[in-house]
C-alpha cells in the first residue's frame, strides 16, 4: 500500500476512552432513573451523530436541554480517571514517523478540548494537522475531512484514515480515501466488520498489516 498520509480519529482509536464514555452516560442515565447499559450493549448502539444513540439507550431527549446535557456528558468524560492512551499507541506513532509518513487528526471532539487531551497526553507533535469541530454535538466529520484534505493538499487514495467506527468508514468512503478500522474502541468488532473495511484488533497489527 502506497501511503502519502495517515489520518487518525482520536476518541477510540488512539485514546483509550470507551470505559470514560460508557461511565459518563450511566451517571447520566442513573440521575434520571433510566436503566443503566453495560459496555457490550454500549459498543452495540453508540454511533453518530450521538443524539440516535442517546435515543436508543433511552434518553428522552424531547424533554431535555441538549446544550446542557453535551455540556453535562464532557463534564463528566473529562473528569474520568479511566482515560489513557491505547496501549501502543505511541509505538505506532513513533514508528510512522519515523518512516517519514506524515499524521494528522479527525475528530468529532471540539477543537479546544481535542487540542488540550492531546496536549496532555504528549502527542501534539507528531501530527500536521488537529482537525476538531466547534462544537460539543458529536455530529458528522466529514466537512471538517474535506478541509483537511484541502488544506494539506492531499491525494485522498494515498491517504489511510484509521478510526473504530462505522463513521469513520463513512467518512473515508465520502472523501475517496482508504480505511482502517480497529476494534477496541467504541464499536464491537462485529459491527465494524459489516462496513467492507478491513479490522484489525487493536493498534499493535497495524505495522504488519502494512508490511512495515
Amino acid at each position: 500500500m502506497r501511503l502519502s498520509h495517515i489520518i487518525w480519529d482520536w476518541n477510540g482509536t488512539l485514546l483509550d476512552d470507551t470505559q470514560a464514555g460508557l461511565n459518563a452516560v450511566n451517571a447520566m442515565l442513573d440521575a434520571r432513573g433510566l436503566p443503566m447499559i453495560d459496555l457490550d450493549a454500549y459498543r452495540e448502539r453508540f454511533g453518530f451523530p450521538v443524539q440516535d444513540f442517546y435515543r436508543a439507550i433511552g434518553f428522552r431527549l424531547e424533554n431535555e436541554d441538549w446544550d446542557a446535557m453535551a455540556c453535562e456528558f464532557h463534564d463528566r468524560f473529562l473528569s474520568d480517571t479511566t482515560l489513557r492512551l491505547h496501549e501502543h499507541a505511541l509505538s505506532v506513532l513513533t514508528l510512522f514517523r519515523q518512516t517519514g509518513i506524515p499524521q494528522s487528526v479527525l475528530s468529532a471532539s471540539e477543537q479546544s478540548i481535542l487540542d488540550n487531551m492531546m496536549r496532555d497526553f504528549g502527542v501534539s507533535h507528531f501530527f500536521d494537522a488537529m482537525f476538531g469541530t466547534d462544537n460539543l454535538y458529536g455530529h458528522s466529520k466529514l466537512d471538517l475531512g474535506h478541509a483537511l484534505l484541502q488544506r494539506l493538499t492531499l491525494q485522498p487514495e494515498n491517504v489511510l484514515l484509521v478510526g473504530d467506527s462505522l463513521h469513520d468508514h463513512e467518512v473515508a468512503t465520502a472523501l475517496g480515501t482508504r480505511c482502517l478500522l480497529i476494534a477496541q474502541g467504541h464499536q464491537s468488532h462485529s459491527r465494524l466488520a459489516r462496513s467492507g473495511s478491513p479490522v484489525l484488533e487493536d493498534l499493535a497489527q497495524i505495522p504488519a498489516w502494512l508490511n512495515l
